[in-house]
């Protein structure tokens, strides 16, 4: 019953389901009874690293169903396990991403994926404690990429114990990334000093334009960069235009309630007139970029969380002041 490994899963990519999964699992032939499991089960027992599943194959080790260690021991000694397996399984190929092998069983309430290969052979399974392991690894690195530390080899268990000039390293980089970002945010400002100058209400308004770019920005990015994770076959066109949808009507919305305000406590038509139409034009452009931004590292083979933090902050805010400031300077210029 012990199951030899039948390849080299140093050869996968690092994330992949094929680096966790172990082949010491009970692996039976349909046409076996129940008591007959039993007796191989206590058998070989110290030779399994888990037994939630009996795994269903025929003599190809192409997967046909599976049964749990409960249905094991309240069914009938002679039922047949053909007939009371489950058929319909969830399985994984090998080079499936771990993070959607935590995502799988989570959905679907399971304590191991079982790994197939292209033919449909049972490779073995990941386990419930790799599953664990992969979410407290990934739940970990999405905090700390969202905290500008990227490039650990092993972030989740690796920055807790690290060094002090490991930190410093760590953190500088996206830091340093963030002051000059602040820098570039200053020199857009003086280019429209005229302007500000004259209308101080609309420098008042900077801090709520930039939150607005990103706190829209994080949500359509934080979404969108869960909805690849969970489905690789993601419609990018359809999820697009769903993402417009939304960000049309939130950017109609807070754009007229930012016009209505300024026009209550301001009494401007031009000032509310601007704040109304940046915050609607900033709304929409964070949502692309928030859709944008991740797509393009995945394009590159990046971890599209990468682009959340310091990096989709420092861009977002630096456009959200152009797009304003602008918007204002040319609204300005025709009065």
């Amino acid at each position: 019953m012990k199951q030899k490994i039948l390849y080299n899963n140093k050869h996968y990519p690092k994330d992949s389901a094929a680096r966790v999964l172990t082949a010491r699992v009970p692996i039976v032939n349909q046409d076996l009874t129940i008591n007959e499991i039993k007796e191989i089960l206590f058998e070989h027992i110290s030779e399994f690293e888990t037994i939630n599943y009996i795994y269903v194959v025929n003599k190809n080790n192409k997967i046909k169903g599976v049964i749990s260690i409960k249905d094991i021991f309240r069914r009938a000694k002679n039922e047949i396990v053909r007939k009371i397996m489950i058929k319909d399984i969830i399985t994984a190929s090998n080079y499936t991403t771990q993070e959607k092998i935590a995502f799988l069983a989570i959905e679907h309430n399971l304590k191991a994926i079982p790994i197939i290969d292209k033919n449909g052979c049972l490779l073995g399974v990941v386990s419930s404690d790799n599953i664990l392991n992969i979410i407290h690894t990934e739940a970990t690195n999405d905090i700390l990429h969202l905290a500008g530390i990227h490039g650990s080899s092993d972030s989740s268990r690796y920055i807790i114990t690290a060094s002090a000039m490991v930190h410093f390293q760590k953190r500088l980089p996206w830091l340093t990334l963030g002051l000059l970002g602040g820098v570039v945010a200053a020199l857009v400002v003086g280019f429209f000093e005229q302007s500000l100058q004259n209308h101080l209400i609309l420098a008042a308004f900077i801090p709520a334009v930039a939150y607005m770019a990103d706190a829209v920005g994080t949500q359509t990015q934080t979404i969108f960069i869960r909805s690849i994770a969970l489905d690789c076959k993601l419609n990018l066109r359809k999820y697009v235009l769903r993402e417009m949808k939304v960000g049309f009507t939130l950017a109609i919305i807070l754009g007229f309630l930012i016009l209505i305000i300024s026009l209550i406590f301001w009494k401007s038509v031009v000032v509310s007139f601007i704040l109304g139409l940046s915050i609607f034009i900033t709304i929409i452009v964070a949502m692309l970029i928030g859709v944008s931004l991740p797509w393009f590292f995945m394009k590159l083979k990046y971890d599209p969380a990468i682009a959340s933090g310091p990096l989709a902050t420092v861009f977002r805010d630096i456009l959200s002041l152009i797009l304003y400031l602008s918007i204002a300077q040319f609204i300005l210029s025709l009065i």
